[in-house]
Order: C-alpha cells, then structure tokens, then sequence
C-alpha cells in the first residue's frame, strides 16, 4: 500500500438509510470522513492536478452515491461508497468512516457509524479486485439502525 494519503474530512450529505420506515423516505444528515490511498509522488513533483485525484472530484461521488439510493445498511452503503472510489485505478485503498448524525435510537447517542478499509487486490490473470486488509473483520463498531 502506498504511504501518501489524501484525508476528506466531515463531508456531510443528506441520505436515506435506516430500517425503520421513516428511514426508508426522509433523508437524515450523515457525515463521511474518506482515507484515500495512492502514491502522490507524482502530483509533489509537478504541482498538476491531473496527477492526482480531485477532492471534489471524490466529494461529488460520494454525495451522488449516498443520494441515488434508499439502503438498510451503513455498512452497505459503507462498502459502495468504498468500490466507487476504486475505480479509479490509481487508487490503491480506501478507508470509508460514515456516521448518522442523528441515530433513531431512544438513547443518549450522539452518533453512530461504521468504518470500513479496501483494498485494491490483483487477481489472477492481471485483473484487479477488492479485498479487505488481512486482519479486518470489515466493517466494525455501529450497526445500521
């Protein structure tokens, strides 16, 4: 994995998540904190920005994929907020944390979330695909509700 990281930070967007059924039709704040991995060697050397990735560029991808669509999961939506970001190639892994702002809980919870790492993996026949790290359990800390 490389050592260079580009850090996003309290991105927050409006998205329906949840299993309870007002989850399903209004949208509640959630905040996305991305860790992008890539070598950005490259980008300190010639101060270009096509040589790496576009903050708004990824800000807008996530934004997009949380709002197109109702999911039960943050984990889910974790895990297609983290294979969108690899598709960009140059990408070598990715660290999603995603919280609701404010969870349906009848408790004193200020928030609750997950945080999930991939990894880009080649794969047999030079193709690539995604793994966890060796030693994840995955998604972790926060159900969905």
């Amino acid at each position: 994995m490389a050592a260079d990281r580009i850090e996003l930070r309290d991105l927050r967007v409006m998205g329906r998540c949840g299993v309870l059924p007002e989850e399903e039709v209004r949208a509640q704040p959630l905040q996305v904190d991305l860790d992008v991995e890539l070598d950005l060697s490259a980008a300190g050397a010639s101060d270009d920005l096509d040589d790496t990735v576009d903050y708004g560029a990824l800000c807008a991808l996530v934004e997009g994929t949380i709002a197109s669509r109702h999911v039960a999961l943050l984990e889910h939506l974790a895990a297609v907020i983290a294979e969108r970001v690899l598709e960009d190639e140059r990408i070598e892994a990715v660290t999603v944390a995603l919280r609701k702002l404010r969870p349906p809980v009848p408790h004193q919870l200020a928030t609750s979330g997950v945080r999930i790492t991939r990894v880009r993996a080649a794969a047999p026949g030079g193709t690539t695909g995604f793994a966890r790290p060796s030693g994840s359990a995955g998604a972790a800390g926060a159900t969905g509700a």
